[in-house]
């Protein structure tokens, strides 16, 4: 039997299947208008005020606001969300300061967000700057080189927009599912539902601790690195 002759029988077994089989009506998902916010997202820092975000110590934030961006106010302590989140879209835009001449690899726009106060991606000016391919830019922070690099010049504006899968843990506060992280950073796609493997540290191994949801956090790293239109979607 010929390929078409096979195709056309298969049609024909088909064509006897009820398509309202495989029809599903409800529940209609629901409507989210797109835009530079969606709809239903929640507004972390629009360019006006801090209001979202606690600084050292639950104080005010000392970092500073100009026109529509916020600026890290160096050696004054980070900014923590005062609202919680468990699964999320985040959208965040950064931009690294000028380069300090004689100051290279992690010395330059330094920065971070901390997912649940604990699962960092980095933000580094990685634009023609070397450092370790697991601390560059988009780098899931010692766990997960980013896929390319995606940088732009320095001094422009980055874009990252991460999905976040919160991990599940047993009633033992052992652990029954891992945290998934996908990024793309300016729109190219550099972490592919990486697995994570525990808590962000410096030296040594990752693991993880039992946790519900938490805020995000950002690191103030000493350098003067820039964040505007910073949203995120509970998933």
């Amino acid at each position: 039997m010929s390929l078409l002759a096979s195709v056309g029988s298969v049609n024909a077994e088909t064509k006897k299947i009820d398509p309202k089989l495989t029809e599903q009506w409800t529940p209609v998902p629901p409507v989210v208008s797109p835009g530079k916010i969606p709809s239903d997202a929640i507004s972390l820092f629009n360019g006006s005020n801090l209001d979202a975000w606690s600084g050292k110590g639950g104080k005010a934030p000392k970092w500073q606001i100009k026109g529509n961006t916020v600026t890290v106010a160096p050696k004054t302590g980070g900014l923590l969300s005062k609202q919680k989140f468990c699964d999320i879209q985040l959208h965040v835009e950064w931009r690294s300061p000028a380069k300090i001449s004689g100051k290279k690899s992690q010395g330059l726009g330094n920065s971070g967000i901390f997912i649940q106060e604990r699962y960092e991606v980095q933000i580094l000016d990685s634009f023609e700057n070397q450092t370790y391919a697991n601390g560059q830019a988009a780098s899931v922070y010692k766990q997960s080189a980013p896929l390319v690099n995606a940088m732009v010049p320095t001094g422009d504006w980055n874009t990252y927009d991460i999905i976040f899968k919160s991990p599940i843990f047993n009633d033992d506060q052992s652990l029954k599912s891992p945290a998934y992280l996908t990024l793309l950073h300016n729109g190219i796609l550099v972490q592919d539902h990486f697995e994570i493997k525990g808590n962000t540290v410096f030296r040594g191994q990752p693991s993880y601790k039992a946790h519900g949801c938490a805020p995000i956090y950002l690191q103030d790293h000493s350098d003067k690195v820039s964040y505007r239109n910073i949203w995120v979607r509970k998933i």
